[in-house]
């Protein structure tokens, strides 16, 4: 009777810890195929100025670019390096951290899921993988999260400085910088559900010994009588 309803409990464990790994890896995959491209886009910063309202300026972490209704979108690349603002030079290096990481990281727990053979009797180097792809998926979700927060700061401390002129257009939040929040999220939740399913996995792996000892002594009770 007991080990006939531990059986679809296990079931039930395997099941969901499968679930949650892949949930958790695609969801952090998505987080960093968003931060892959925002990294890329110009469209950190949108000003637009009362005097030329024709005009539309945008500014990313590579580019600046300016649209007109006469020659559509036109964008240039900044020139040097040294002359970037330390903002912007702090932003870039931060999210190509972000995506170092996030790679690394989406590699490490691919390998360590549940069905995926890297050789027999692996079972601690795979939980070692998924500790590893978690910790790396949340540095990459952190330092995402990071530059786009300083910017937003930066730009709203800009925005209300008193000692600028009123007819002074100012920097406001672009598109970009809501997609990066929202992959930094992604990338933060994906690797704290990774953890989740190590925890899981334990579970799991508990349950397995539990059964397997009430197994042996079942048996053991069986010879004896």
């Amino acid at each position: 009777m007991s080990r006939a309803r531990k059986q679809p409990e296990l079931t039930m464990v395997l099941l969901t810890t499968k679930i949650v790994q892949r949930a958790s890896l695609f969801v952090a995959f998505g987080g960093l195929v968003t931060t892959f491209i925002t990294t890329f886009l110009p469209l950190w910063k949108t000003m637009n100025s009362e005097l030329n309202e024709m005009e539309n300026w945008y500014e990313g972490l590579w580019h600046t670019c300016i649209f007109t209704e006469e020659v559509g979108l036109h964008c240039k690349a900044f020139e040097s390096l040294l002359a970037l603002p330390p903002v912007t030079l702090a932003s870039r290096i931060l999210m190509c951290i972000s995506i170092t990481t996030g790679f690394l990281g989406v590699l490490a727990a691919f390998f360590g899921l549940d069905g995926v053979e890297i050789g027999a009797g692996r079972n601690r180097l795979k939980r070692g993988l998924l500790i590893l792809g978690g910790v790396l998926i949340m540095v990459s979700g952190i330092t995402t999260l990071a530059p786009v927060s300083l910017i937003a700061y930066v730009m709203v401390v800009e925005f209300w400085d008193e000692g600028l002129p009123d007819v002074m257009p100012r920097w406001e939040y672009g598109e970009a910088m809501f997609s990066a929040w929202f992959s930094g999220l992604l990338l933060v939740i994906g690797g704290s559900f990774l953890f989740v399913a190590v925890c899981m996995r334990e579970h799991e792996a508990k349950q397995q010994r539990e059964i397997f000892t009430q197994f042996i002594t079942f048996n053991q009770g069986c010879s004896t009588t």
